[in-house]
């Protein structure tokens, strides 16, 4: 096919007269059987790519990418251009998958887009050895690489099946962000006849400035001032889920339309989100990085970033969400130089697991034929460290896998060799310069633009122009009484809800005085559960009531209930007789354990948490419960399993409503 003609068809599918030149460069390559890796800035048309060629071909093209987003954003386009894709991913009910599962194997779909962890799956497993497979590609293809700032131990998974396709046979791996090291540990890995096509990185429509704080304070008042100043709508990033919450509610508390999103959100959630983002509903959206990877929404106008990146790769890559249409886009980084480094730290101190770790997987697999949620509960591990773990040691050839009906099992290997953790420990160092590189950019005195594109090995560009070094332009944090007076008033009056409902219980979302991490609450507790201190202070009850009444108004409470007490002996018994009191509502003792449970915080995983407290509660007068709407009072919220366990009893029993209140939800829980 020649590129005049496949223009021809260009316009009649997808309505562009034309290809840009590196478009074409890698099209004309896939028509040839050969494989590409195609390296080229966010919103340049790396999608194109594939989804043209797809639909000349015999056959199914398998798209392997981590976002759902993007899934849907594409897979709703094609469509919609009478193109027949599909997607299988989590979010879909399993009986959607399995009928799409049914049209790839029937060769009805041009297009499937599934998640690198099906790769894991045994049934997609089998399911994929009958469909006629015409092309695969490798979304995001950086997470191969263990260089790549978003590693994903499933990519090898994809890398190994690539090596068993014929030669002949097109593969394109495309991604915006990959340095000359991570090119080449991707073309090492998938082989040495990928082709690599890599095209400028400028974006010079994306003014970059930064801006250094003395204080989160300081992060607080110069949203406050200058996102008013700024186009709608945009994204403002911070490094933790408690962060979203807290900056959208700020944002709100200024009469800015703000929504906070992150992987705490249920599926639902999320695309509501989405969709009322790409549909400027929103000022701007408040999230961890997960959003905007994938979005299909070419009129970002601003990324503000609350937390320094960990490396200029992360950085780049998400600014890019920004400004595709080609307007004017601003990318500000707000820094603070006393606090800002300990987060990136800890995100690199923890992505990879100890050798302590690694020696608990492999003792647990020489004791037993075992699957991955029994390796996390016999090892107390995190799932994601034993996934991580688990596919480093296949790869070692230390542990072994067997597909057992539709799960994997896995058991150590009687012939292993020696472990070996050389690589992560040389990653771990890579890791920590990459961070100081992007500390180095907050101080750099020449073109912020050029800094990030030379980093990235694009070191034909020049300067950008419409930098704040480049243009003489500076922003700064002004601070007043008034703003100062504003924060404390918001923070008197912001209280984080709990996220429990679910469709089986009668539980609904609940309220806390404050996050732990955050205020002074985490001490006052501190001191009350593990010092001695006696009692939780009065102010605490005060400010717990106040959530209460501003989250819940006046409603119909019928008994006060408690969660039994794991270590912290009469510590929420009193608590909760004095909330009964102010309240003028009953309370009830008889809530009890039927057996003895762990402290929760002793549990690394939310399986093992689960476990820990299924089926641990009774109450016992069950009929006092019937028809009754309850308040469930608690000190600490963490992983919200205890909550949830105890408003699934009680619905089972006969409440109504069961609403809960705690002193203090923490930084770090996840439902």
């Amino acid at each position: 096919m020649t590129r005049k003609e496949a223009e021809i068809l260009l316009q009649k599918l997808f309505g562009f007269k034309q290809f840009f030149d590196l478009q074409w460069q890698v099209i004309e390559n896939l028509l040839a059987g050969k494989r590409v890796l195609f390296i080229e800035k966010t919103g340049f048309g790396k999608s194109l790519c594939f989804q043209f060629p797809a639909t000349q071909m015999q056959g199914v093209t398998i798209v392997f990418s981590p976002l759902i987003a993007l899934m849907r954003d594409q897979v709703r386009s094609m469509q919609e251009k009478g193109i027949r894709a599909a997607a299988i991913n989590s979010n879909q009910e399993d009986l959607e998958n399995a009928t799409i599962i049914a049209k790839a194997q029937k060769n009805e779909l041009d297009i499937l887009y599934i998640a690198p962890e099906r790769m894991e799956n045994a049934t997609w497993i089998t399911a994929a050895r009958e469909m006629k497979i015409a092309m695969v590609v490798i979304d995001e293809a950086h997470c191969i690489s263990m260089w790549g700032q978003s590693f994903r131990p499933n990519y090898r998974r994809i890398v190994n099946l690539v090596r068993l396709l014929p030669k002949k046979f097109p593969v394109l791996a495309t991604t915006a962000t990959a340095t000359p090291r991570v090119q080449e540990d991707i073309i090492e890995q998938v082989g040495t006849d990928l082709i690599p096509v890599r095209g400028q990185l400028l974006r010079s429509n994306i003014r970059l400035f930064v801006v250094t704080v003395q204080s989160e304070d300081e992060k607080f008042f110069w949203l406050a001032e200058y996102l008013p100043k700024l186009k709608k709508t945009g994204i403002v990033y911070t490094g933790t889920q408690a962060n979203t919450d807290i900056f959208s509610n700020w944002l709100q508390f200024l009469k800015f339309n703000s929504a906070a999103y992150s992987g705490r959100l249920d599926a639902e959630s999320r695309m509501r989100v989405e969709s009322d983002f790409i549909n400027n509903k929103y000022d701007c959206v408040v999230s961890t990085n997960a959003l905007g990877m994938g979005i299909d929404k070419p009129d970002i106008r601003f990324i503000i970033h609350t937390q320094i990146p960990q490396s200029p790769i992360h950085y780049y890559q998400e600014i890019g969400r920004s400004g595709r249409d080609g307007q004017e886009a601003f990318a500000i980084l707000l820094y603070n130089p006393n606090e800002d480094q300990e987060l990136p730290k800890s995100f690199i101190d923890g992505s990879k697991p100890s050798a302590s770790k690694y020696e608990k997987v492999i003792a647990v697999t020489k004791k037993a034929f075992l699957g991955r949620n029994e390796i996390i509960k016999a090892t107390n591990l995190k799932q994601t460290q034993v996934s991580v773990i688990l596919a480093d040691l296949i790869d070692q050839k230390i542990i072994n896998e067997q597909i057992v009906g539709k799960s994997k099992k896995y058991f150590f290997n009687p012939e292993a060799p020696a472990l070996d953790l050389s690589a992560f420990e040389t990653l771990r160092n890579v890791q920590n310069q990459e961070l100081d590189r992007m500390l180095d950019y907050t101080g750099i005195t020449s073109c912020r633009m050029q800094y990030l594109c030379n980093y990235l090995g694009d070191v034909r560009q020049g300067a950008c122009g419409v930098c704040d070094i480049d243009a003489l332009q500076h922003m700064r944090v002004v601070v007043s009484d008034a703003m100062k007076q504003k924060l404390q008033e918001f923070r008197e009056t912001f209280f984080p809800v709990l996220e429990v409902e679910t469709q089986r219980s009668n539980i609904i979302n609940g309220v806390a005085a404050s996050y732990y991490g955050v205020s002074n609450v985490g001490a006052a507790l501190r001191h009350s559960k593990y010092e001695g201190g006696g009692d939780f202070p009065d102010w605490l009850l005060r400010l717990t009531l106040k959530a209460y009444r501003k989250y819940y108004g006046d409603p119909k409470i019928d008994l006060i209930v408690y969660v039994p007490p794991t270590e912290s002996g009469d510590l929420v018994k009193n608590f909760a007789e004095k909330v009964s009191s102010i309240l003028n509502i009953p309370i009830s003792h008889k809530l009890v354990k039927s057996s003895a449970t762990e402290a929760q915080k002793v549990f690394q995983s939310g399986i093992s948490k689960k476990d820990n407290v299924h089926g641990k509660f009774i109450y016992q007068n069950p009929e006092e419960i019937v028809g009754k709407s309850i308040l469930l009072v608690d000190d600490i919220f963490d992983s919200g399993y205890t909550i949830k366990e105890i408003g699934q009893y009680l619905t089972n029993i006969g409440a109504i409503k069961i609403a809960p209140l705690v002193i203090a939800r923490t930084v770090g829980g996840d439902i």
